[in-house]
């Protein structure tokens, strides 16, 4: 039965919200690519599963050449996903089934074929239009070298200046395709104002902040260097006059922020989390974090301990559309995650890195905030190896072919095992070639496979939702021994996690409420498995 989400303004604190990577989730019309049609044929499934939101990826109007990080018109949805129509249906009809609606937003940068940068193009040097963005002459007796030495987000190698036919030079920290905005203008921080209320005013329930810490800059555009503070482009204290400015617009229609702020310091971090700035961002040091347990405590501590200051609720997630799958990753010998370290043909245990997702699952979602689940880890997906020659992200291209990018978490996910194409679509070989033996990870398959991860992730879920010490609140760690993990949530929930090499007994409980595997039989929990229990 369909039912509207809950009036509870702080629904967020505590939320499980699933990211939609809407290219990859569902094809609703045939041709190979997701759309929203897809979203919209799907929402039962996502409602079963006990999610509270979805984060969708951009749907905008945009060349994909970054997987629609490069806008080319916020107001527009992309052809290929469908039209704001039918947004508006499916934010709609997600609210029918329980489910919040948040959007993505690029602030940073938009496409090159955004109308604003084509007329930058055609304005010439000097122009108004080219005040929008980061124009400059290039260094050199004739202009030849570009302005300043900044490191590409996409590979530290890559150029972040292009230089067009007029001589002048345009800033980019990812691809060409994608030119940094000037945030010192105000048409900017207007047009990005404006933007927030058109899809505040069509229903969606928060946003999240691509790249959240990239949009200021140091007006000079001096040369990097490592170790000088402050930063000419990362965090800059600009950053946060804009945030309270679009606090204000949020705090119009209840909507929330999560920011994607990928920064070393908590002190800075914490900074964007002030009552009057984002609600929440993401939490990379988690999703980053090796399996070890001395590394997974600390994270988790330090993580609580920058958010108690300013009151925001901590973010967990073990996966999203730019890592590699937490099943690939957990079976490496390095179950860290580096940008840096990505290269082709990295070995991975299957076997052990589904058991360790497993128990990884079990831990994020206990502990305190909210969680993010990214579409397909409720399948155990593994990374897909694509071919080299379907590769499409630009990470792979800007790092001269060595960096396998972000195209092997971003595989059309398998529905129906007997199906076309495992049920993504009907007609149309999907537009990332799906991997032999994928259907076997198809969600018709795992629902009705009691030891399966789709059902371990229900059943965790339904639990989540419906039983006490779950989401917000405070975390108290028990002794435990060497290697195991065990912390209690008010008022009675445990939750043990080993990741030593000997099986360990279990704290004194009355009920076991769910285990990623099975105990031993002694009743003992084994290497890389999680329980939830009451205490």
């Amino acid at each position: 039965m369909a039912v509207t989400p809950a009036p509870d303004a702080d629904w967020w604190r505590s939320a499980v919200i699933y990211q939609v990577y809407v290219r990859s989730f569902a094809d609703g019309d045939g041709d190979g690519t997701g759309d929203l049609a897809g979203v919209r044929a799907r929402l039962p499934y996502l409602a079963g599963l006990g999610v509270d939101a979805l984060w969708f990826t951009p749907w905008y109007l945009s060349p994909l050449v970054d997987g629609g990080y490069d806008v080319a018109d916020y107001r527009t949805v992309d052809p290929a996903f469908g039209t704001v129509a039918e947004a508006e249906k499916l934010i709609a009809e997600a609210t029918e089934h329980g489910l919040r609606t948040i959007i993505d937003i690029v602030p940073n940068h938009v496409s090159d074929q955004h109308a604003w940068f084509r007329a930058a193009l055609a304005a010439g040097p000097g122009s108004p239009e080219r005040e929008l963005f980061h124009f400059r002459p290039g260094r050199g007796p004739h202009g030849e070298l570009p302005p300043n030495d900044w490191p590409s987000q996409f590979s530290p190698t890559a150029s972040t200046w292009t230089r067009v036919p007029d001589g002048e030079w345009y800033l980019h920290l990812f691809a060409p395709e994608q030119p940094d905005l000037n945030w010192a203008h105000p048409a900017v921080r207007r047009e990005h104002e404006d933007v927030l209320r058109y899809w505040f005013e069509r229903g969606v329930a928060g946003v999240r902040i691509d790249s959240a810490a990239l949009l200021a800059k140091d007006p000079a555009l001096p040369d990097f260097t490592e170790g000088v503070d402050p930063h000419p482009f990362v965090d800059r204290d600009e950053l946060h006059d804009i945030y309270r400015s679009w606090r204000a617009v949020a705090d119009e229609y209840d909507g929330v922020f999560v920011g994607e702020v990928w920064l070393p310091d908590p002190e800075r971090f914490a900074r964007y989390l002030r009552p009057d700035e984002l609600h929440t961002a993401f939490n990379f040091a988690f999703l980053s974090c090796p399996w070890e347990p001395a590394a997974l405590r600390a994270s988790i501590a330090s993580t609580l301990a920058e958010h108690a200051p300013v009151g925001a609720p901590a973010t967990w997630v073990l996966c999203n559309h730019d890592v590699t799958r937490t099943v690939t990753r957990y079976g490496r010998e390095d179950t860290g995650f580096d940008f840096a370290t990505k290269e082709f043909g990295t070995p991975s245990d299957p076997a052990l890195g589904t058991r360790r997702a497993r128990a990884a699952a079990l831990l994020s979602l206990a502990l305190p905030g909210a969680a993010y689940l990214y579409q397909g880890e409720e399948l155990g997906l593994p990374e897909a190896d694509v071919p080299r020659d379907r590769l499409q992200d630009p990470m792979h291209f800007r790092s001269g072919g060595t960096d396998p990018g972000r195209d092997g978490c971003r595989i059309p996910l398998p529905w129906t095992a007997a199906e076309p194409y495992a049920g993504f679509g009907s007609h149309a070989e999907p537009w990332l070639p799906q991997p032999a033996g994928w259907a076997a990870h198809a969600a018709d398959v795992q629902a009705a496979d009691p030891a399966s991860m789709l059902t371990l992730y229900h059943t965790a879920l339904r639990l989540r939702r419906t039983g006490a010490g779950f989401g917000d609140g405070p975390l108290t760690w028990l002794p435990a021994a060497d290697g195991v993990l065990a912390f209690v949530r008010e008022p009675d929930l445990a939750c043990v996690v080993n990741l030593a090499a000997e099986p360990c007994e279990l704290p004194s409980h009355t009920r076991l409420l769910l285990a990623s595997g099975p105990l031993d039989d002694r009743g003992r929990l084994p290497q890389d498995t999680a329980v939830w229990l009451r205490v």
